[in-house]
């Protein structure tokens, strides 16, 4: 696949609907988003799913309020798809995906294991939110204990979703980091 560069003039006829310029902006995007998400690890159903919310985003977008800078809307396109797939596996989580799609992969250890483990886990989890800034861990819990969408999220913190995406980003990461130093000083202490 050849690399192409954008212009204003591209994203003006994508925004216009002419049918070329729709035909080459999926047919270019499409394998690289496919890409991505196989290498994620997504089920053949899920990757279409995306693809497809991906795309309507990112032209609603374009159509609606255009893109400041054409030669990234590549990045504009990979950091929708990144939202789009985080969406879908939060709510993946809430449903049962077909037997025909994921091996059966069987936890062996013993009942009273598993839940010592995960009440471990949770107790990990709250004591690193408890450390984190009142504002991302609000934001944390809202997202990922509490499952809210992102229109009610956006309302209750008083910004747009593209900010959102910013701040959900930067609270991830400090967790993240928060999570690795704590488990790097575990192991020290063993």
């Amino acid at each position: 696949m050849e690399f192409q560069s954008f212009d204003a003039g591209y994203l003006e006829r994508l925004a216009a609907r002419d049918p070329e310029v729709e035909r080459h902006f999926h047919d270019y995007f499409s394998e690289l988003i496919r890409i991505k998400l196989r290498s994620r690890q997504f089920p053949p159903h899920a990757i279409d799913d995306i693809r497809q919310e991906t795309f309507l985003r990112v032209l609603q977008a374009v159509r609606r309020d255009g893109i400041r800078d054409p030669e990234r809307i590549g990045a504009f396109v990979n950091s929708t798809c990144n939202f789009v797939a985080m969406e879908f596996g939060r709510a993946g989580a809430r449903h049962k995906v077909p037997d025909t799609e994921m091996p059966d992969v069987r936890d062996e250890r013993p009942d009273s294991e598993r839940a010592m483990l995960a009440t471990e886990a949770r107790t990990q989890v709250r004591a690193i939110l408890e450390k984190m800034s009142d504002k991302d861990r609000r934001l944390l819990s809202a997202v990922f204990l509490e499952e809210r969408s992102s229109e009610e999220i956006c309302r209750q913190f008083g910004i747009d979703g593209n900010y959102l995406r910013v701040l959900l980003f930067r609270a991830r990461n400090k967790f993240r980091q928060m999570m690795e130093k704590q488990v790097l000083a575990a192991r020290k202490a063993m």
